[in-house]
């Protein structure tokens, strides 16, 4: 059995950032996250057990909260922002740095007067924090059928979501230059997502089997899955070692494995030492 572990695997800058905020701010008061600080189930459960509340919406909160509030990776959108730094708790930003770009373009987007185009999924937390740095029309698009939507009379400001799938992205991009639609084009996909999409495309190519670990519910391990899924019909999306049968792996499989970005490396290393084992 031979095994290839994406190097890229894990934890991104922005993630990394957001959970060391939390851990810096555990203290003698009351900690909140407004929102999951990140999408992965056991980092999120690890927290509670730290007595960190989550706040998912601001009719949770009133006068009797105290303490401190974190902003999830993802970001928020701007009256939410404005709304918490006016309540009695004391708010710590851990919003990605790219997602904060992002936030400052559509602001300038707004100004000028234009409407933006985001390519992304309309209900992830990320695109839902976006669309709130404008008081114009936001079009979401998320497939090439989506275009449809838009007026071709019109200029547009453009940004994507942070791990969008840069394949359909360029794909998209390419429909709206062929169609002739004016678009102000900012490239919003995070240099850690182009790497990470980039060495679980080369690594799916090569292996019989692969492995992608990450929640169930983030967006950017979901697009590895279906980067993987698309080379390697054999791919498995796992949130932990207890989701793999490992009765599946062979003596003779070449096994791929890389993660999202919100998956801590104790996970990463259990999948790799179990799945190692089957070849003792």
């Amino acid at each position: 059995m031979e095994i290839i572990v994406a190097k890229t695997a894990g934890f991104c800058f922005g993630v990394d950032r957001a959970i060391k905020t939390v851990y810096d701010t555990i203290s003698d008061v009351p900690v909140y996250t407004y929102g999951p600080i990140i999408h992965n189930n056991q980092v999120v459960q690890s927290f509670k057990k730290r007595d960190v509340t989550i706040i998912n919406d601001l009719s949770e909160l009133s006068s009797k909260h105290t303490g401190k509030i974190i902003i999830r990776s993802h970001g928020v959108s701007e009256n939410i922002l404005k709304q918490l730094e006016l309540s009695d708790l004391q708010v710590i930003d851990a919003t990605c740095p790219y997602v904060k770009k992002i936030h400052k373009i559509v602001k300038t987007h707004e100004l000028a007067g234009r409407e933006v185009i985001i390519i992304g999924q309309e209900e992830h937390p990320e695109i839902i924090g976006i669309k709130g740095w404008t008081s114009l029309p936001t079009h979401v698009i998320n497939s090439m059928s989506d275009i449809r939507k838009l007026d071709s009379n019109k200029t547009y400001g453009l940004v994507t979501q942070t791990t969008f799938n840069q394949g359909l992205y360029k794909e998209i991009i390419s429909e709206l230059q062929r169609l002739d639609f004016h678009v102000m084009i900012d490239e919003t996909i995070c240099s850690a997502t182009h790497g990470r999409q980039d060495e679980a495309l080369s690594i799916a190519k090569k292996v019989t089997k692969m492995i992608v670990i990450g929640g169930k519910h983030s967006s950017n391990t979901q697009k590895l899955y279906q980067i993987c899924k698309g080379q390697c019909d054999l791919t498995y999306h796992i949130e932990t070692i207890d989701d793999l049968e490992l009765n599946v792996f062979t003596d003779n499989d070449i096994i791929g494995i890389t993660a999202g970005a919100s998956t801590p490396k104790n996970i990463i290393e259990e999948v790799i030492l179990n799945v190692g084992r089957k070849n003792l």
